[in-house]
């Protein structure tokens, strides 16, 4: 149940441009070229992406602390077969830390007042912590 209610908001996401609406959250990959209408662009990943300037990335905030630990990143390794236990575990760690649960607040009370953009470096655009992240806020809202 949970899982088809991911992937239905997964794809109403795509179908809307991932985002567009108030409260709603726009995933790009940071790679991809920075748009003015992006809005606010935050980028989610622990580590800084390879290859890619502070200056090219033209991110207004980096929050680092809301990307799965260390050991959680490690142990999914990408594997799309470890995805579903790597959400989660990753949901469980939104739901219980609390500097992720201070993030998640600031996340949603930016959403409500303009445009927000997840970034992140992940090849696989379904399958990664941006996706799980997302899907969580639009649940808290």
């Amino acid at each position: 149940m949970f899982w088809e209610r991911c992937a239905m908001i997964i794809l109403r996401g795509f179908q809307e441009g991932v985002g567009g609406m108030a409260g709603d959250y726009f995933l790009k990959r940071i790679y991809e070229p920075y748009d003015s209408a992006d809005g606010k662009r935050i980028l989610i990943d622990r580590i800084w992406p390879r290859g890619i300037s502070k200056t090219e990335a033209k991110i207004d905030l980096w929050m680092k602390e809301i990307a799965p630990s260390p050991e959680l990143r490690k142990w999914f390794d990408h594997k799309r077969e470890r995805f579903q236990e790597f959400s989660k575990r990753y949901v469980t760690e939104l739901e219980t830390e609390e500097q992720k649960q201070m993030l998640v607040r600031e996340l949603i009370a930016m959403a409500k007042k303009e445009k927000v953009t997840l970034l992140y470096g992940a090849k696989d655009q379904e399958c990664n912590h941006a996706v799980v992240l997302r899907n969580f806020l639009i649940g808290e809202r």
